[in-house]
């Protein structure tokens, strides 16, 4: 289940209508150019503090949101031809809009943003649509009726004059700036994997969930968005605001346990996944530690020997209370699992059934949510989406995919990730031993969570029973999972 259905996936069968996507404008270019022509307006308080340090400037000219690129260059001498790996170093700053978007109403917090980053849109002419409420955030999605506008006569119509007299995007006082050096591996070059840029006539707007700033790094989630970005592995991001993330709307559908099933999706999966274990650098990460580790025991410091509801309080103190017994539990699997050496890559590690967009008219999948991507090891992010292809609403074990299944799926992940199509038994045999004991780790990693949810959610959902849930899974499943060894003989 993981997080995010849970949080701010889109409910299963919302899709837009068939046809090749747009190609996307600047989704800035048109506030910039305003707060250009608007600047003899601007309190001159927002232009002093904008313009104390150049790194910050919202709305430099030169810069464009999403457009930071690997580069390759190959170095050539009188005998041979290497690749060398190279870095391209550009400022990218996500707007920060300083707005707080209230929980209960998600909508007018929704229209409040639009007025910002969207102040040509007639509001009258925006469908909202409030996806699944979720376990960790909330998501709205704003579809804009182009075909509406024109009218300029509408009294409700937001001019970009007007709109920006009510708000305008500022520097936060921690704002999010790229400024890295992203590293090429000699397996990509300049034209693979451009960002698919989808129409820009749909926003999603997500609220996170009460505390969870808790859980989740936010200013490293942003910088995670736009990073994979430039890989073309994540929409683009439009803005952030007090209490959220604004961005590009994928068209397609959820998948659902039977959807993650099938042979023309399952293979996409596999493959996407691939792509991010192979491609996705972040500079000066020589020898990352491990998120599965770091993020785990930050948890565990937060969890409350003492829950402030008396009725959680009763339900978890027998087993989960003291903490520090669930903790030593970890401590040991960990120090199993860090022995089997499986690589260390950039993962999503939340690939949940909601995290998983299909979009049948291209034949293609996409990841979102990226909460909590970050360098882990490579079967902790396969063994976690196998767990979670037992559903989210209904989770049900049984539906834990068959050893036939997956050495199919990982036979497939291999081919693209170590992009070779000759790939031997021992190899797929290796890994599936290696993602059904990491899928433990993932058990306990989501008990964790839960009962930190528990404590602050203000979401109406039974956290207590789903680290329940989780917690006896781990149990039922341990000397199974650990008592696995690859075999050589079979296919």
């Amino acid at each position: 289940m993981g997080t995010e259905t849970k949080s701010n996936s889109y409910t299963g069968q919302i899709s837009t209508s068939g046809g090749n996507p747009k190609v996307m404008k600047d989704s800035l270019s048109l506030v910039r150019q305003t707060v250009k022509q608007q600047s003899n307006q601007i309190n001159l308080n927002l232009n002093s503090n904008l313009n104390s340090n150049s790194n910050l400037n919202l709305y430099s000219s030169e810069q464009n949101v999403g457009d930071i690129r690997p580069t390759t260059k190959k170095q050539e001498d009188n005998t041979t031809t290497t690749t060398t790996t190279t870095t391209t170093t550009k400022d990218s700053i996500v707007p920060f809009v300083p707005i707080f978007v209230e929980e209960a109403d998600v909508i007018q917090g929704a229209k409040d943003i639009l007025k910002v980053i969207r102040p040509n849109w007639n509001l009258n002419h925006v469908d909202f649509k409030k996806f699944t409420d979720g376990i960790t955030n909330k998501l709205v999605g704003c579809f804009h009726n182009s075909s509406k506008l024109g009218n300029d006569n509408d009294e409700s119509y937001l001019s970009i004059n007007n709109a920006q007299k009510r708000i305008l995007p500022v520097q936060s006082e921690d704002p999010v700036i790229l400024q890295d050096e992203f590293t090429t591996t000699n397996d990509r070059n300049e034209t693979d994997h451009l960002p698919v840029q989808y129409s820009d006539n749909v926003v999603l707007v997500r609220v996170y969930g009460n505390k969870t700033d808790l859980l989740i790094d936010r200013k490293a989630e942003t910088q995670n968005f736009q990073l994979l970005h430039t890989y073309g592995l994540a929409p683009s991001l439009y803005a952030t605001f007090k209490n959220g993330l604004v961005y590009e709307y994928v068209p397609g559908s959820t998948l659902n346990i039977e959807s993650v099933l099938s042979p023309d999706i399952w293979p996409l999966v596999a493959r996407r996944m691939a792509e991010m274990h192979r491609v996705v650098r972040k500079n000066n990460d020589d020898e990352p530690l491990p998120m599965i580790w770091k993020k785990t025991q930050s948890f565990f410091d937060l969890v409350p020997e003492r829950f402030s509801d008396a009725d959680k309080h009763k339900r978890v103190k027998g087993t989960f209370l003291p903490i520090g017994r669930l903790r030593e539990e970890f401590n040991n699997l960990y120090k199993y699992l860090e022995a089997l050496e499986s690589p260390i890559v950039f993962s999503h590690n939340d690939l949940l059934l909601g995290n998983v967009i299909y979009t049948k008219s291209m034949n293609a999948v996409n990841f979102i949510d990226y909460e909590y991507a970050d360098y882990n090891f490579q079967a902790f992010d396969i063994g976690n989406h196998f767990a979670e292809m037992c559903g989210v609403d209904e989770v049900d074990y049984t539906r834990y995919p068959k050893r036939e299944f997956q050495l199919k799926w990982l036979r497939v992940y291999l081919e693209s990730y170590l992009q070779r199509s000759n790939i031997q038994n021992e190899e797929v045999e290796h890994l599936f031993v290696q993602v059904n004991q990491f899928a433990l780790a993932a058990h306990i990693f989501w008990t964790v969570w839960s009962l930190l949810q528990a404590e602050h959610s203000t979401i109406d959902f039974d956290y207590v029973g789903y680290a329940f849930l989780r917690y006896n899974e781990y149990l039922a499943r341990k000397e199974e999972f650990l008592s696995l060894t690859a075999s050589k003989n079979n296919k």
